[in-house]
């Protein structure tokens, strides 16, 4: 009995031994096979990232590793921080190394999903408006929207006129009687804008309005809604010049909505009647 536990004892001990030795070989192999090498650092995925995902999110989804220089990936890539702004075009596997390439504009990624093909005449430019002034949030790539105008008075100081294409100085008696304010004013003053892109800061990053949409017909974001629109770059400047001054506000508009030439509401219009307020 003795002897039989001690071939036992034995051959556990060999093959632990052997065990050991492998081990060693393999890693001074490793080394060998190493020696001389130019090492690089890559990062490598080590949980799978989804497309979509934000290069700021990428850096829990990676580790660090060296590599011989023969064979880091082309494009890898060196910091993190060069992803900021995209998003991984397509899903990204454990042990690949990331690369520059499969990250992309967040509007490309958006155009590839959602199939929104933004014709090339065109620019998009995006706004932060709350969710009250975007459908409560609600949007969604590939709507079109109505683009309102809404301002407070603004002082009115005439110097000069123009006539003719000439600017003529007025005499300052003139100037004092017709400076004052505006009145307050709202107006539709875009149609059928494609929406591109929505976006929400959800703990301090941004997300896409495809995510949790069944919660959200619940309940509003609480955060600002960053809203990205396709239009003229003359337009653009009415939008910005809005979101500079003014208040936008944006309503989806169908195509089924008949598209009007309305006058600017004031307070003052807003108390006729409705033949008054289409006229």
């Amino acid at each position: 009995m003795n002897k039989k536990l001690l071939g036992v004892a034995t051959a556990l001990m060999l093959a632990l031994i052997g065990t050991v030795a492998l081990v060693a070989y393999v890693t001074n192999a490793e080394e060998r096979a190493l020696a001389g090498e130019e090492l690089v650092e890559v990062y490598v995925v080590t949980t799978e990232i989804p497309a979509g995902t934000p290069g700021d999110d990428i850096e829990r989804f990676v580790t660090v590793e060296q590599v011989p220089v023969k064979i880091q990936a082309t494009q890898s890539v060196n910091a993190l921080g060069s992803l900021g702004g995209r998003v991984a075009a397509v899903d990204l596997v454990p042990g690949e190394q990331l690369v520059d390439g499969r990250f992309v504009e967040r509007t490309d990624f958006t155009e590839r999903v959602v199939g929104i093909q933004v014709p090339e005449d065109l620019v998009e430019i995006t706004i932060k408006v709350d969710p009250e002034r975007a459908i409560g949030g609600l949007l969604e790539p590939g709507q079109t929207v109505a683009v309102f105008a809404s301002f407070e008075p603004f002082d009115l100081s005439a110097t000069v006129v123009e006539i003719d294409g000439e600017e003529i100085a007025l005499p300052e008696a003139v100037a004092a009687e017709i400076a004052g304010k505006t009145p307050n004013s709202t107006d539709i003053i875009l149609r059928k804008v494609l929406v591109t892109a929505v976006q929400e800061l959800e703990d301090g990053n941004f997300s896409s309005s495809e995510d949790e949409q069944v919660d959200r017909l619940e309940e509003a974001p609480d955060d600002p809604v960053f809203v990205t629109l396709a239009v003229r770059p003359i337009d653009a400047e009415r939008i910005v010049f809005t979101a500079e001054f003014g208040l936008v506000w944006l309503a989806i508009d169908r195509a089924t909505v008949p598209e009007t030439d309305d006058p600017i509401q004031t307070r003052g219009s807003i108390y006729g009647d409705e033949e008054e307020l289409i006229q």
